[in-house]
């Protein structure tokens, strides 16, 4: 993805975002350029210095990227669960920080420990419960490969720790092309 592509998503994300806090209609983001408008997954994250605000996404989509981009930065916005009781509020926006994540296609492996650390993200899935790191969680946190799979059972998808190990639970691989700005930059 070139700069201009992903100065269109940031802006699309902020502006997304502006709109929902401030309790605005968001407008239909709009792109002739083949790349945006070709489906796939992303997550948008918002931090207030550096503390995390809101993080949602998607692994797939039949939407184009631009309208999964804007549909995202609203869920992130008002719609994450961890935040319901502390939203975003309009005095907060300019120390907001806009992070896209592009995601590659899941791939199902059976050896979990071939994750490449810093450049792999996981999406781990056992009956009816699921959970998901993105790649840039490893160095954030500096665990171990271990750490990473069974932080993301237990704290995410509300699993055994070590329920990566089990052949009956699902781990996926994903890479990410991860980029983003301050909110006043955009």
């Amino acid at each position: 993805m070139n700069d201009q592509q992903k100065q269109t998503l940031l802006k699309i994300a902020r502006d997304t975002v502006e709109a929902v806090v401030c309790d605005r209609p968001a407008q239909n983001p709009e792109s002739d350029d083949t790349e945006l408008n070709a489906p796939c997954g992303c997550f948008v994250t918002l931090k207030n210095h550096g503390r995390l605000r809101g993080c949602l996404g998607q692994f797939t989509s039949e939407a184009p990227l631009i309208e999964l981009i804007a549909e995202m930065a609203k869920a992130s916005a008002t719609g994450d669960p961890r935040f319901l009781a502390d939203p975003i509020t309009s005095r907060e926006l300019k120390q907001l920080d806009v992070e896209i994540s592009v995601l590659s296609p899941l791939k199902r492996t059976d050896d979990p420990l071939s994750l490449r650390l810093g450049v792999d993200g996981i999406y781990i899935k056992k009956d009816r419960t699921s959970g998901c790191f993105l790649p840039q969680v490893a160095p954030e946190t500096g665990w171990s490969k271990e750490e990473f799979l069974s932080n993301c059972c237990a704290h995410k998808a509300g699993l055994a720790p070590n329920a990566w190990q089990d052949p009956e639970t699902e781990v996926y691989l994903f890479t990410a092309e991860v980029f983003g700005a301050d909110f006043k930059d955009i």
